[in-house]
C-alpha cells in the first residue's frame, strides 16, 4: 500500500517536472555583478528551469537550516530528559536490588548469639539462674 501511495505522489510529480523543464528550456542570463547590468563581470548562462529547481533547491536547504537552528534549544531539553530518565532508571533498578536483597534478609532467622545456649542474660526459660 506504502508503494502505491508513494507512485500515486512520485509519478504526477515527476510528469509535472519533465512538462515544466520542456516549457522553460530557453537559455537565461543570470548576473552577479550588481553594478553593471549590460555587461555583468560575472555572469552564467542557464536554462530557465535549472536556475529555478536550483533556487527552489537553496531554498529548501535555507528553511532546513533555520528549523534545526530554531529547534536546538528543543534537541537539548530532549538530551536532558533522557539523561534524567536514564539516571532514574539506574536508581530505580539500585532500588529494586536492594528491596529484593532486605526481603531475603528479612526471611531468614536471626543468627544466635555467641553467649551461650540460652542467651546473653544466662538464664533459662523460668528465669533460673544457670
Amino acid at each position: 500500500m506504502r508503494k502505491f501511495l508513494n507512485a500515486l505522489i512520485v509519478v504526477p510529480l515527476g510528469l509535472i517536472f519533465i512538462v515544466f523543464a520542456v516549457a522553460n528550456r530557453h537559455f537565461v542570463t543570470v548576473s552577479f555583478d550588481p553594478f553593471n547590468s549590460t555587461d555583468p563581470s560575472v555572469a552564467i548562462r542557464l536554462p530557465l528551469f535549472v536556475v529555478i529547481i536550483l533556487v527552489a533547491i537553496l531554498g529548501v536547504i535555507a528553511g532546513g537550516a533555520a528549523t534545526w537552528f530554531r529547534q536546538r534549544r528543543w534537541r537539548r531539553a530532549a538530551r536532558q530528559h533522557e539523561a534524567d530518565a536514564r539516571t532514574a532508571r539506574m536508581e530505580l533498578a539500585d532500588l529494586r536490588a536492594a528491596a529484593a536483597a532486605s526481603r531475603h534478609d528479612q526471611n531468614r532467622l536471626p543468627a544466635p548469639p555467641n553467649s551461650g545456649f540460652y542467651g546473653v542474660s544466662g538464664r533459662d526459660k523460668q528465669g533460673a539462674t544457670l
